[in-house]
């Protein structure tokens, strides 16, 4: 979720995304040796609370932003893929680089929109979503596309993004305040 879509009613869906981006992100760096069931298992949480986080903020903009449907069509998106990762844990490794690269994908494309159309939002929190959103896909389309993203290297290339996007995040809150 981007600023560009927070009220004063739903500023914690943004803290909340942060913080479970940041916990992500921590856990992986400083866990690298931690098995594809982990992995899967923490993916799968961090994707449903940002589905959650990004439906509700979605819906709380009703009306209110133009993009209110981004944030929604985005967090149906993750809870799908965290339902399925769930249901399925027994999912190949590729599937699941392709699953995690698609929803970074997604995610920064989505941000990167939201933060477009919503011009109404800060200057400096527009700045920092479109960061947020490139940063997505970036991080998406080198798990997707690299054929190195393997073993350590793939949970450090996800744990520094989560490190990463989760501080812009709850930056982005603070720039929209301002």
């Amino acid at each position: 979720m981007s600023t560009a879509s927070v009220t004063k009613e739903n500023w914690w869906a943004l803290v909340l995304g942060g913080v479970a981006t940041i916990i992500f992100g921590v856990a992986a760096v400083f866990w690298p040796g931690i098995t594809l069931l982990v992995l899967l298992y923490l993916f799968s949480a961090y994707v449903l609370i940002s589905g959650v986080v990004d439906v509700s903020g979605g819906i709380g903009t009703l009306g209110r932003a133009d993009s209110w449907f981004l944030p929604v069509v985005l967090g149906a998106f993750e809870l799908g893929v965290g339902v399925y990762l769930l249901r399925h844990t027994a999912v190949k490794f590729s599937t699941f680089i392709v699953l995690i690269g698609f929803v970074l994908i997604a995610r920064g494309v989505i941000e990167a929109v939201s933060a477009y159309f919503n011009a109404g939002v800060a200057v400096r929190a527009r700045a920092l979503s479109y960061v947020a959103g490139l940063g997505s896909l970036v991080a998406g389309i080198v798990i997707l596309f690299s054929k190195e993203a393997h073993g350590v290297s793939f949970v450090w290339i996800l744990g520094l993004y989560g490190i990463v996007i989760g501080t812009i995040q709850i930056s982005e809150l603070a720039a929209g305040n301002k």
